[in-house]
This record gives structure tokens, C-alpha cells and sequence, in this order.
């Protein structure tokens, strides 16, 4: 059921990200930043974004590990 929404988020992020250029630590940005919707909602998927190695944290910030996608 809640697996289209995920789904939904991840290219959402994805999209976001490659927008601001943030593919690298350099170029990192918050979700704000970035013009992600709800940028605090949805936590614990962010966090596996970031154990997959799709997205990497600096801080606050976050950039996308283009070798994952």
C-alpha cells in the first residue's frame, strides 16, 4: 500500500537533488533547500536512502552518490 508513495519520495528527492547539482559534498544541500515537499516528513526512509548509498549525508545536508543510481 504504502510502497507507490516511497517510490513517489525517492524519484522526488532524486529529481530535487540533481536540480541543485548536489552530487557531491561540495554541493550539498537541505531537503529545504532544495524544494523538497515536507522535508522533515518521512525520516526513517531517508535514512535508508542514505544506508543504500543513494543519497549521502554531510551534516544537515545531503548530496546523491551518482554511482548508485
Amino acid at each position: 500500500m504504502f510502497l507507490p508513495v516511497l517510490l513517489m519520495r525517492k524519484k522526488h528527492i532524486i529529481s530535487k537533488l540533481e536540480k541543485m547539482n548536489a552530487v557531491s559534498k561540495e554541493n550539498a544541500v537541505t531537503f529545504k533547500e532544495a524544494g523538497i515537499i515536507n522535508p522533515n516528513g518521512f525520516h526513517k526512509f531517508t535514512l535508508r536512502l542514505v544506508e543504500q548509498g543513494i543519497l549521502r549525508s554531510y551534516g544537515d545536508k545531503y548530496y546523491l552518490d551518482t554511482s548508485k543510481l
